[in-house]
């Protein structure tokens, strides 16, 4: 068991984190995934403990699916930051017993705050043996004052037991996470609070219907965050499934919401304004109307991030119809290929039916295709009643969408002129279609060329919480008229069009509706991609290549979403209005305290760059000075101005060629790279650069000072000089000779107030102290007089979990990014020698 050995400053939630890295080791990957087993790092458990509103003193905690306890240890250390005096009483539940020795762990971190129970069962079947419990002895099963889960992710089958027992408490639920929110709703107090982090499929989808009317009807929506990438939130795991972070009070009227967003989960605290943070955090306050349409009988839940995102709602909420209304039918393709395995065929003959699969429409419509899938089909007795009638035309979108394509929504044209009489489509197809039959020409057309819109697809992302595009979320789609979508169709010749002209048509179709050709929220998108792209060829480097700097140029030049290139200006700007002006003309609102990422992740780069100018029209403002500001260069004006031009790139590379590009200047020669060391000797020796240069120069200042104050350095590897920094002559009157091939480890410190020789292996990518490894180093120093340390160093804790299974006991772990602790892996003593004959 992992020994964990706490110092006075020491986090709960960071101690606890380090279980978390271990079970993840423990656990098999299958077991996980079939079980939603995905663990929450400390960041998000932070953070999702701050959003709750009020933690007295004395609160009652609900956590279902605890795993750890990462998520009770953030809302405990939460009330301790709020309060003088904390008790908390808590109830955790998992199903899975390897967790149980871990919870005893918090248990003991946490047992001067909290009163901790944990309950070893389903949390869904047990609250069967509490509702007959709360019936017989008159006792309400409102119990906690909050609540706080990432519970397990998990579809319930029709007949299941966590169906029924989900039914007899008037909740209908189709995945075990919505189950775990609902039966932790009905067990909250009036004014209790929820905070979850749960996959957003719930949003959309006829299935959650019962859970999104569940969630409106009992509680307030008080605060949400969306994740830009689908894989952050839990990026330790394989998980591609989106979340979300919701804050509920249960029988709170409903009053505006709050909707924050982050491309990043690296919350953190801001030391301005002492509330979490994350990069790039973007946050806003709508109505609930704004999320959900009152007039919607579905009620879907639509999470705008930004007042652009909002825009798109606004601009498709003009098309009213429904498919139902346009007499049109979508369904999934009714071939289902395993099931008709004998009817089969790889090539086309007289007799047979064209099949059709996703690959025939990949990048455009090509039948037949050499590849593992086959093309045709026997009409056979079995087969018959799924083929349909092979005359005029159908609307086609793939169920699933690749990784290369930039759509979720890909529709595709079939114009029913392959042979044959009858014609077959694939299960991963959806069909539009008139009763199995075709749709005329110019209603097929217009339909596909709404499908394919720009809008469209970024309309789907606010409510689609998955690649996968269903039938029912085609159905829920709010459509063009009969009349508009045949206009539309006449204007074309063939399916091929390009993007731009597709959302030229939609554009136009939009502003005759409505008269009004501002507010375009392509057109910001298209301008936001496109100063991206300027800021790459600029040779900026990775990490100024985003939202955040793409918005920072603009405002830079004033180019609005309706301005050309041409039209491009040089204001000078400070930070917080460069913040101001994306909200207003591009619907973007950053947290205020993101404002110090924008001046040092984005405005300090531009002028290194090149890119800007800092303080132009007074070059000796102080630094902390309010008036501040900022201008484009004059010659990159001129530049920009050629964007999207034939003068572009002439004009650009003669501009590179007068001044070396910010990520050139990032290159440098090694020498002028070289990461510079003194030691206690006052003595100054230049590292190597390099993650493994920098974690040896942590380990002597930062390790050394903190844990072995006044260590003399005997060896240091990777110095990067003729010869590595090496006292030879001290480490053999210490009793150890070895030869310069001798495996060293990558520092050596000899300490003598305690007589120890610490051996510290520097590890970013590779070797940490194993077995092996510890059985070598105790061969090379088994002549050593003092007693031998051995410590393996990581930069961070998430390289660290890479290691855990395989670092050898009776050894010490130390992690840069938290230089104040040390983590023991079991032995006899905590931070010294384990041979017989050492000093203690």
């Amino acid at each position: 068991m992992l020994q964990i050995t706490l110092e006075a400053d020491n986090s709960i939630v960071d101690e606890v984190d380090l279980f978390r890295f271990r079970i993840n080791n423990e656990l098999e990957s299958k077991n996980k995934s079939a079980l939603g087993q995905y663990f929450t790092p400390a960041p998000i458990c932070r953070f999702m403990a701050s959003l709750f509103d009020s933690i007295p003193s004395k609160s009652y905690l609900l956590d279902p699916g605890c795993g750890t306890g990462g998520l009770t240890s953030a809302f405990i250390e939460e009330a301790i930051n709020r309060n003088e005096i904390v008790d908390i009483e808590a109830d955790l539940y998992d199903i899975e017993p390897k967790v149980k020795p871990y919870i005893t762990e918090v248990k003991n971190l946490c047992s001067k705050s909290a009163k901790i129970n944990f309950i070893e069962d389903d949390f869904i079947l047990n609250f069967d043996t509490i509702l007959n419990e709360s019936f017989f002895n008159s006792i309400s099963v409102e119990k906690y004052s909050h609540a706080i889960l990432n519970p397990p992710y998990k579809k319930i089958a029709t007949k299941s037991n966590h169906r029924i027992c989900l039914r007899k408490a008037g909740v209908e639920i189709v995945n075990i996470y919505a189950g775990f929110v609902a039966l932790s709703i009905l067990q909250l107090r009036k004014g209790g609070e929820l905070v979850a982090i749960i996959p957003r499929s719930f949003c959309n989808g006829l299935y959650y219907e019962p859970f999104r009317k569940f969630i409106l009807n009992r509680t307030a929506i008080k605060h949400i965050h969306i994740f830009e990438s689908r894989t952050d939130a839990f990026s330790d795991e394989d998980v591609l499934q989106e979340n979300i972070i919701v804050h509920l009070v249960k029988g709170e009227k409903q009053k505006d919401v709050t909707i924050t967003s982050s491309p990043t989960s690296d919350f953190h605290i801001d030391p301005i304004t002492n509330t979490y943070s994350a990069t790039d955090m973007t946050i806003r306050s709508v109505p609930i109307s704004s999320i959900v349409n009152q007039h919607d009988r579905n009620l879907f839940i639509h999470i705008a991030a930004n007042n652009r995102d909002q825009a798109i709602i606004d601009k498709l909420s003009i098309f009213t119809s429904t498919l139902d209304d346009l007499n049109i039918e979508v369904s999934t393709g009714p071939v289902v290929d395993f099931r008709l395995k004998n009817d089969l065929r790889e090539n086309y003959e007289d007799g047979l039916a064209p099949l059709l699969y996703p690959i025939h429409f990949k990048n455009g419509f090509k039948w037949p295709q050499k590849t593992k899938k086959p093309n045709a089909i026997n009409i056979s007795k079995k087969s018959r009643k799924w083929l349909w009638d092979n005359t005029g035309y159908f609307v086609i979108t793939k169920r699933f969408s690749s990784k290369e394509e930039n759509r979720r929504i890909v529709a595709s044209i079939y114009d029913g002129t392959l042979p044959g009489r009858f014609i077959g489509f694939e299960n991963k197809l959806n069909v539009f279609h008139h009763k199995k039959k075709a749709i005329e020409k110019e209603l097929a057309l217009g339909l596909m060329i709404f499908l394919n819109c720009t809008l469209v697809d970024k309309y789907y992302r606010l409510f689609g919480g998955h690649t996968q595009v269903n039938a029912t979320d085609l159905r829920a789609i709010k459509y063009p008229d009969f009349e508009t979508l045949i206009r539309l169709g006449k204007k074309v010749d063939s399916p091929s069009l390009s993007q731009k002209e597709i959302d030229d048509l939609i554009e136009k179709e939009i502003i005759k509706m409505t008269g009004n050709d501002n507010n375009n929220p392509i057109e910001m998108q298209n301008k936001i991609d496109q100063a991206l792209q300027i800021l790459i060829d600029v040779g900026m480097p990775r990490a100024q290549q985003n939202e955040r700097s793409a918005l920072t140029l603009l405002a830079l030049l004033n180019l609005t979403p309706q301005k050309q290139w041409s039209d491009a200006e040089s204001p000078m700007i400070g930070v917080t209005p460069i913040m101001d002006w994306c909200l207003n003309e591009y619907g973007k609102e950053y947290a205020p305290n993101t404002r110090e990422t924008f001046r040092r992740q984005t405005l300090h780069q531009f002028v290194d760059g090149g890119v800007c100018l800092y303080n132009p029209d007074k070059p000796d403002r102080p630094v902390n000075s309010p008036k501040a500001c900022y201008q484009i260069t004059p010659e990159l004006l001129k530049i920009i101005k050629h964007y999207g031009t034939t003068n572009w790139t002439p004009y650009l590379n003669r501009w590179l060629k007068k001044r070396k590009t910010l990520v050139q200047k990032y290159a440098k020669s090694r020498d002028m790279a070289m990461i510079p060391l003194t030691l206690d000797t006052g003595e100054e020796i230049l590292l190597s650069p390099g993650d493994h240069s920098q974690l040896i120069c942590d380990i002597v200042n930062e390790f050394g000072q903190r844990f072995v104050p006044g260590a003399e350095v005997i060896y240091l590897g990777d110095t990067g000089a003729k010869e590595e920094f090496f006292n030879k002559e001290k480490l053999e009157e210490l009793g150890v000779t070895v030869n310069r091939k001798g495996k060293l480890p990558d520092v050596v410190l000899y300490w003598q107030n305690k007589d120890w020789l610490l051996l510290i292996e520097s590890v970013t990518s590779h070797g940490p102290v194993d077995s092996k490894r510890h059985s070598e180093l105790s061969e090379l120093f088994k002549n050593a007089k003092p007693g031998l340390v051995y410590v393996t160093a990581f930069p961070n804790r998430s390289i660290m979990a890479k290691y855990l299974t395989d670092i050898s006991w009776e050894t010490e772990v130390w992690t840069a990014d938290t230089p104040t602790h040390l983590i023991h892996f079991n032995g006899d003593r905590f931070l010294g020698p384990h041979n017989n004959n050492s000093q203690t």
